[in-house]
């Protein structure tokens, strides 16, 4: 009897423990205190990297186990927890921020042009003050407020004993906008097939522009015109082209159809799609972390941000897998020596012990990084130097032709480069573009641990490990049915046309199952465009069309790209027949990618764009939201709700 007793026992606690350790989908609706919906709710379990977001319908799904605490936060409201019980349903209303009682109203003054800031108005509330351990209200608002700097008129500092801080005005001195470097660029130009037959360019995987500017519509700041590439924009986001079916290592796909802000106008979508290489067969890692520590680097979304980010690549390393750790401020120094990725709390204490304070040596830190990952090169293995920084380099190689010159000389190497940014008010985001395109490198701005765990964590595949580099477009329309085209956005990735067999010629990289999306904008032959130029009658150069029968074709594009460790280049060519179809009837990767661009020229305000209409952006956007699992599309929508 005892023994069955014993035996019922240890059958309930066995059942006790599996039970609490068995994970169960956790579903939901996250609304507003209105009842509304909230799409692009961050929803993730705390203490982990298991995140998710809400999609158009503010629906969510989470595997979680009981006990586990969910954290539902969104920019504007008051962020909520929920513990997961017995119940599979959790139902979520948040309250706006604005609503909140007991708040600072902090105000920025100055003299300049209202044009040169953005973001005077922000409230922090006072029992997060209160917790400060702060001598002053000064001291506990500094770093509360995106973009703005404390500074008390008075120089007395009146030390609070016994008290709370109560509801408070204070006057502070905002960050301009223009202390933070955006490289200056021209819009694409349409242009003549007769007279400029060839369009060449690289591909750009970044995405650094959209989380950007993301920041600066949720800070209710204005986007600052040069900040935003709407290539990048565009390819923030995947869309579902098929997997190659052949040798090569990514497959090419295309698509024409209306212009959503220009009826009498088409576009084609070029999509790149990478090959999917499973995580195990993937070659090892040689990372080395090479992070920024100096005293620019102090706010909690900078060096504290970038310690959380890293400790999620960290988590995705193998045991073949090698980190090392170089830091810099007024000079540079290795922390971790090459350490094997299933030694993940020997890389984590590193990275805990790094604090921030001194000017910033980027060209000395650059130049330690790359002898010790050349000292530890992997032979056909992932080679790659991880810059985090928010990319204000003041001592030493600085400006942004030193920066091209040194990171070109270090491309030669073979290792690749990974640019992570941070922070606000000073970031150079000039910098970091540079360093990304000129080092066989990519690029993204980390602006909270959402978009860390994106790009570090579910796109570590296609962040980190390369399928092919150098990887060109060339494209030729035919002159009997295009009047005139342009390339929209990679203004900064344009090409000669000898550049396109030309190997020396550096291009961008393509990731493990990365995709990749260009539009052209076409004006057709016979079509009346205000946006045609008159071209100029030529002497001696022929302009007319060929006599050859290409009536069905609307252009021929051709690919070059490099295997990740090869020197010599692979052609693709593919025919693009003549073939419009009705906007209402494209696919939805079309109508969404084409409404991120609409979006994208609105902001930059383009001259070659008639129609702005955020409505008619939303309307689009809603028509192509397909394929939204965590929620992005659906926030991206929220932001242009917000631009009016």
């Amino acid at each position: 009897m005892k023994t069955t007793k014993r035996i019922s026992l240890a059958l309930l606690m066995l059942f006790s423990v599996l039970s609490f350790g068995q994970k169960t989908t956790i579903t939901g609706i996250v609304t507003e205190d209105t009842g509304a919906p909230l799409p692009g709710v961050s929803i993730y379990i705390k203490g982990t990297k298991n995140a998710t977001s809400t999609n158009i319908d503010g629906k969510y799904s989470i595997l979680a186990e009981k006990g586990d605490k969910l954290v539902f936060s969104y920019i504007g409201f008051e962020t909520k927890y929920a513990t997961v019980g017995k119940s599979t349903i959790i139902n979520i209303t948040l309250k706006s921020s604005s609503n909140q009682l007991n708040e600072v109203v902090v105000v920025g003054y100055g003299t300049s042009e209202n044009a040169d800031y953005s973001g005077s108005v922000a409230m922090i509330s006072a029992n997060k003050l209160n917790k400060q351990k702060s001598a002053n209200v000064n001291d506990a608002l500094q770093g509360r407020v995106a973009g703005v700097q404390i500074s008390s008129k008075s120089e007395e500092k009146k030390r609070i004993k016994n008290r709370k801080i109560k509801d408070t005005i204070i006057t502070a001195k905002p960050i301009k906008i223009t202390d933070e470097d955006y490289g200056t660029f021209i819009e694409n130009p349409f242009e003549s097939p007769k007279f400029a037959p060839l369009s060449t360019f690289s591909i750009d995987v970044d995405n650094a522009s959209y989380t950007n500017v993301r920041r600066f519509i949720n800070n209710g700041q204005t986007v600052p015109k040069d900040a935003v590439r709407v290539e990048e924009m565009v390819n923030f986001f995947k869309y579902k082209y098929p997997q190659p079916q052949d040798e090569h290592p990514f497959s090419i796909n295309t698509e024409y159809s209306e212009c959503p802000w220009n009826s009498n106008h088409k576009v084609l979508k070029i999509g790149l799609q990478g090959k999917n290489i499973p995580t195990e067969s993937l070659p090892a890692s040689n990372l080395v972390f090479l992070i920024d520590v100096s005293g620019s680097m102090s706010s909690d979304n900078k060096l504290p941000l970038l310690k959380q980010s890293l400790k999620i690549l960290v988590n995705e390393l193998r045991k073949k897998d090698k980190v090392a750790i170089v830091v810099y401020a007024g000079a540079a120094g290795m922390v971790l020596p090459p350490t094997t990725g299933d030694e993940k709390q020997t890389i984590i204490d590193a990275l805990e012990k790094l604090n921030a304070g001194g000017s910033t040596a980027g060209g000395a830190g650059i130049e330690l990084a790359y002898k010790l990952a050349q000292e530890n090169f992997v032979k056909g293995g992932n080679n790659r130097v991880i810059l985090a920084t928010d990319g204000d380099f003041n001592v030493g190689a600085s400006s942004n032709t030193d920066m091209q010159t040194l990171i070109e000389e270090k491309r030669k190497s073979g290792v690749f480069l990974t640019c992570l940014g941070y922070g606000m008010g000073n970031y150079k985001d000039s910098k970091m573009e540079t360093l990304a395109d000129k080092g066989n490198g990519n690029y993204a701005y980390i602006d909270n641990i959402q978009e860390a765990n994106r790009f570090l964590g579910k796109e570590f595949k296609g962040s980190m490990f390369a399928i092919a580099k150098d990887v060109k477009i060339q494209i030729e329309f035919n002159p009997k049915q295009v009047q005139a085209y342009r390339l929209i956005g990679y203004e900064n990735r344009k090409l000669r046309p000898e550049d396109f067999t030309n190997d020396a010629i550096d291009a961008g990289e393509l990731g493990s199952n990365h995709t990749v999306t260009a539009l052209y904008e076409v004006i057709p032959t016979r079509v009346k465009s205000e946006f045609l130029n008159n071209q100029p009658e030529l002497k001696y150069t022929k302009t007319t069309a060929s006599e050859d029968n290409y009536s069905d074709e609307l252009a021929t594009i051709k690919f070059r790209y490099k295997k990740p460790d090869g020197d010599k280049s692979i052609e693709m060519v593919k025919v693009i027949e003549n073939q419009s179809i009705p906007l209402k009837n494209a696919s939805d990767d079309f109508k969404f990618s084409t409404a991120v661009a609409w979006f994208g020229l609105k902001l930059r305000d383009s001259n070659l764009v008639p129609n702005k209409s955020s409505e008619e952006i939303k309307k689009l956007s809603k028509e192509g939201l397909s394929n939204d699992e965590d929620g992005y599309k659906a926030e991206f929508i929220r932001l242009v709700e917000t631009v009016k």
